[in-house]
């Protein structure tokens, strides 16, 4: 097959530096996401997170405006812009693909399915293809090392991936649907979790999210609480709730069975707030970050706990949907 590289009159972008595109500055909007998030811990970061939402990348424009407003110097918002990987100062492809080259992958040969990314794209890792169908990134860890080599397309995670099945996940993603070559679709990880309290399966066919199972869990934001479901598909970020949760809250999220709160053995490494685990059933744990609007997650397959004994909830403990 052609390399798309390899069209006449096409030059290849490179997102390592900005390109020079001046996209108008929505004023009223940047204020509007300093004002919502000025007074949180990890502020900056949510303020980065919606205008990438918005924009697919963060304009030039858009920080200097930031700068101002926040009085943070535009050197140090540049510094986490290009700290966290999940940022981009340059408008990315219609298909973002992001191959891991952590320890884990990399003995597994993550850097001959990378080379085969580079060959069959035409780019290298930090480009874009000219017609702007595809970028490629590399990262250091995608937090799911068992299942290594990954490479996400589209946020969808493909495990234990080969250099001969690239061609046929990026054919997959062309035609929308994100599965492998020959029908097998490795992107959709399904987590069946249980409460590492109680043991009590979380799982519910209905309502679905992403057409699976939903996870169902108890929200407790300062007076209210109530349902969330997350989807259990690994990747995604497809969250229902009782109740608007405002993004950059930091919620505790408790089982519906128990009442207990799910363990919080660790920190975010990006925003600072308490990752929530789940144990997954067969073996392994989940974590994600406890802030709205935080995409961290965390996959470990290899840490097998058996759930602790089922312990009936106390008086202090009322359901509360």
């Amino acid at each position: 097959m052609r390399s798309i590289a390899s069209l006449p009159g096409l030059a290849v972008i490179d997102q390592k530096e900005p390109l020079p595109v001046q996209t108008p500055v929505d004023t009223t909007g940047v204020l509007r996401l300093v004002e919502k998030h000025r007074a949180q811990r990890g502020g900056l970061i949510a303020m980065l997170g919606e205008l990438q939402a918005e924009h697919g990348y963060l304009p030039e424009s858009s920080l200097r405006v930031l700068s101002e407003q926040t009085g943070r110097a535009l050197e140090d918002i540049y510094g986490v812009a290009t700290f966290y990987r999940s940022f981009s100062l340059a408008p990315r492809g219609q298909h973002l693909v992001c191959a891991c080259l952590g320890t884990a992958c990399h003995v597994r040969g993550a850097q001959r399915v990378v080379e085969a990314l580079e060959r069959r794209l035409g780019i290298t890792a930090g480009q874009t293809t000219p017609d702007k169908a595809f970028s490629l990134e590399t990262v250091n860890c995608l937090g799911a090392c068992a299942l290594g080599p990954v490479v996400v397309i589209d946020g969808r995670y493909h495990s234990k991936v080969k250099k001969s099945a690239v061609s046929g996940l990026l054919d997959s993603a062309v035609k929308g649907n994100g599965a492998a070559a020959g029908g097998a679709d490795h992107g959709r990880f399904v987590l069946n979790v249980c409460c590492p309290q109680c043991g009590q399966g979380l799982q519910e066919e209905q309502p679905a999210l992403d057409d699976c199972p939903s996870i169902r869990l108890n929200a407790n934001l300062g007076s209210r609480l109530g349902w969330v479901r997350l989807s259990s598909l690994y990747g995604s970020r497809l969250v229902a709730t009782e109740f608007q949760i405002p993004n950059g809250s930091v919620v505790d999220f408790e089982c519906p069975h128990c009442q207990a709160r799910l363990p919080t053995p660790s920190d975010c490494w990006a925003c600072g707030a308490p990752m929530s685990s789940l144990q997954i059933i067969g073996g392994g744990t989940v974590s994600f970050c406890s802030r709205r609007g935080c995409t961290q997650h965390l996959l470990d397959v290899t840490q097998i706990q058996p759930p602790r004994p089922l312990l009936r909830a106390g008086p202090g403990h009322l359901p509360h949907g």
